[in-house]
């Protein structure tokens, strides 16, 4: 996940709070968190360690959520799709209009 600034904030207090049977949770969420720059472009800079934890190789997509940005594997995303298309939608869309 990528956050805005003001949004890691709000993110990092929720998860700082939750209850001590979360603490490993809580370390896998904040200890693995880094800042990351753009470059001249605008490019977002991912270190190679984060690539390597989210299974990034070289293509990606990047997805809007709202607060937050999620970034994947182009072909892992795919795949992913893919399978949740086949499935049926879930319950909570039922009477969801657009």
């Amino acid at each position: 996940m990528i956050f805005p600034r003001n949004e890691w904030e709000k993110f990092r207090e929720r998860i700082a709070s939750l209850p001590m049977q979360a603490q490993w949770w809580k370390r896998i969420f904040l200890g693995n968190a880094m800042d990351v720059d753009m470059d001249a472009t605008g490019r977002v800079l991912v270190s190679p360690e984060l690539r390597n934890a989210a299974g990034i190789s070289r293509d990606t997509v990047l997805l809007g959520m709202g607060s937050y940005f999620e970034l994947w594997d182009a072909a892992t995303y795919a795949a992913q799709e893919a399978e949740q298309m086949k499935g049926e939608m879930p319950d909570v869309f039922r009477d969801f209009s657009f």
